[in-house]
């Protein structure tokens, strides 16, 4: 959707098939995406007015055979991070690609992040061709490489984040295989706890005014004002943030090893 911010959004609709906490939990993770310095598209509160809601046919969901029409009112929007009428964005890039993407090392920021929050979904993101100048400055100044105005790199962004917690059962379940990004190869270089820095000393860092910053901007009508449901779900998170440790150890337990060349002895060592 094309709003008043002169901005896309791809729009997730309070009455959507899964349920209206998805939403929290959208907002929630970029707020959190964002503190922890993960890439994300960014993010909005989108007001559809029941005008546009009745003039356009087509601003309706299907799930099998089911068919509902979105409703008007505050909606959850994450921003496009393209113009889609004149680029490509992809959710799959071939191996020689995905090993030259210039944040790559961010699929090890989003493990710690997909453990830290129970992501039962797999890890979704999206690959697009961006202007150099936007990801690699600081590196080609301290590297002495030079960076055209004009170069042009694919870089990484995380999204669909509706199913941390549990989803809509805003619980938390720890099984090996939780967040893990179906492409293994993003995880070839982890051999230990140093290798998900920065992002792991950020999150048993955090400070809990980051989770008090997003639980003010979620509007009431996403949880149907269970504010005390949302606020022991918020501090559960808080608390947890100690497990983490033990949370990426326990990931080698997956059907597939993402981190192979993490030994087990050096993942069964003490938590930091």
């Amino acid at each position: 959707m094309l709003t008043d911010d002169e901005c896309h959004y791809v729009v997730k609709f309070r009455n959507n098939p899964q349920h209206a906490r998805v939403l929290v939990n959208e907002l929630v993770s970029y707020v959190l995406l964002e503190h922890l310095g993960l890439p994300q598209p960014g993010w909005a509160i989108v007001n559809v007015p029941a005008s546009l809601v009745d003039s356009t046919p087509a601003l309706e969901m299907e799930a099998g055979a089911t068919i509902r029409r979105c409703e008007p009112g505050l909606h959850f929007g994450s921003r496009f991070p393209v113009d889609p009428a004149r680029q490509a964005v992809y959710d799959y890039v071939p191996l020689s690609m995905l090993r030259v993407v210039a944040n790559l090392d961010s699929f090890l920021g989003m493990v710690c992040f997909d453990k830290w929050l129970s992501n039962a979904d797999g890890r979704q993101a999206i690959f697009f061709r961006d202007r150099a100048k936007r990801w690699l400055d600081a590196d080609a100044v301290a590297e002495g490489r030079p960076v055209g105005p004009r170069s042009l790199i694919y870089v990484v962004n995380m999204i669909d984040h509706g199913f941390v917690f549990n989803a809509q059962r805003w619980e938390f379940s720890d099984l090996p295989e939780m967040g893990l990004y179906s492409r293994r190869e993003v995880y070839e270089g982890v051999a230990g706890y140093d290798s998900f820095e920065p992002w792991l000393s950020r999150i048993l860092n955090l400070s809990p005014d980051v989770l008090d910053q997003a639980y003010k901007q979620i509007p009431a009508e996403w949880h149907g004002g269970e504010w005390d449901r949302l606020e022991a779900l918020l501090e559960t998170l808080y608390n947890r943030r100690h497990k983490l440790p033990d949370l990426l150890a326990a990931g080698k337990q997956a059907d597939r090893d993402p981190f192979p060349k993490w030994s087990t002895a050096a993942a069964r060592g003490a938590s930091r």
